[in-house]
């Protein structure tokens, strides 16, 4: 059973950092993408980042660009979503979510997680 399971979420004050991490079970990553994506009260799903777990590849919508990080650790499965310097704009529902990478940035992926909440307030 394929399973994603994000942590991390937590209240931080403006220009803080947190680590977002999504931990896979029931698949090997190797043949997948990874992405984050967000959703904010009363606004749309935002893709976020995506990583390829073959070759790596990488993608950053513009909003974080420069403040994200994405990476993967093959041995323990898991993907991070390395976030500084937020801002009160980045508050949301963070999700993971899994498929083929085009597909992922597409926002179509083919599972997802439960989501984890980041708020950032002072």
């Amino acid at each position: 059973q394929v399973q994603l399971v994000e942590s991390g979420g937590a209240l931080v004050q403006p220009g803080g950092s947190l680590r977002l991490s999504c931990a896979a079970s029931g698949f090997t990553l190797d043949y997948y993408a990874i992405g984050w994506f967000r959703q904010a009260p009363g606004k749309e799903r935002e893709g976020v980042s995506c990583i390829s777990l073959s070759d790596g590849e990488t993608y950053y919508a513009d909003s974080v660009k420069g403040r994200f990080t994405i990476s993967r650790d093959k041995a323990k499965n898991t993907v991070y979503l390395q976030m500084n310097r937020l801002k009160p704009e980045d508050t949301a529902v963070y999700y993971c979510a899994a498929g083929e990478f085009r597909a992922v940035i597409a926002g179509v992926p083919i599972y997802w997680g439960p989501g984890t909440q980041v708020a950032v307030s002072s």
